[in-house]
């Protein structure tokens, strides 16, 4: 009989151990589920904190650019205005000095317009639609301010139409015709009686006034 009771406290003894072993399992997969689900959770919270960053850099990153390139197409929408006007007067001074016929460019403050005309007519007051060469509109994003002539003839609420007549031997009268862009930041537009160049340069700048004949020393 004690054999029988030893193999029997033997056999107890493994089946407890198997017990015991397959509880700490059964512990050891609860525990590492736990984790893995804390882990995934932590995991989650740290993926979504991370998106909203980005998220919000990204839109900051979009609107700083969309309000650069609208700076940008409003800048390049005044020079394209402001070379196009300057290519009109640079025109008529070219084609009057290559030839014996005369030009002229009305500016229209009022209307914020441009016109190029031949002239063929006796009475310059008169103009002709066949005269007509080109017509433009300076726009929103470039307005003309005022234009000083060389003689200090200066446009004002009574005169708001301006001149430019150039021969072949020149333009009749300098000045500058002072644009302003979408900012509100002066421009000059120099016409020379010495030369036919007209200039585009930035800011309300001075220009040389011809001398009187008693100034001229030669």
């Amino acid at each position: 009989m004690i054999p029988t009771f030893t193999a029997q406290t033997r056999v107890n003894g493994y089946m407890q151990k198997f017990v015991y072993a397959k509880m700490r399992d059964c512990t050891d997969v609860l525990r590492h589920r736990r984790i893995l689900a804390s882990a995934r959770l932590r995991i989650h919270g740290f993926t979504l904190t991370e998106l909203v960053v980005v998220l919000v850099v990204l839109a900051l990153f979009v609107l700083f650019t969309v309000t650069n390139l609208f700076g940008l197409f409003r800048r390049n929408r005044f020079e394209v205005q402001a070379h196009e006007f300057v290519s009109t007067m640079q025109m008529a001074a070219s084609a009057a000095a290559e030839s014996d016929r005369r030009y002229e460019v009305i500016i229209d403050l009022t209307e914020q317009s441009y016109t190029l005309r031949q002239i063929t007519s006796p009475d310059l007051f008169q103009v002709l639609e066949e005269d007509i060469i080109a017509t433009n509109e300076f726009g929103i994003n470039c307005q003309v301010l005022y234009v000083l002539f060389d003689d200090l003839m200066e446009t004002d609420e009574d005169h708001q139409i301006a001149k430019f007549r150039a021969g072949h031997a020149g333009w009749q009268n300098g000045g500058k015709i002072v644009l302003l862009d979408e900012q509100e930041q002066p421009y000059s537009v120099l016409v020379s009686r010495m030369n036919r160049v007209v200039m585009l340069k930035k800011g309300d700048v001075e220009f040389l006034l011809p001398k009187a004949k008693d100034e001229v020393l030669f």
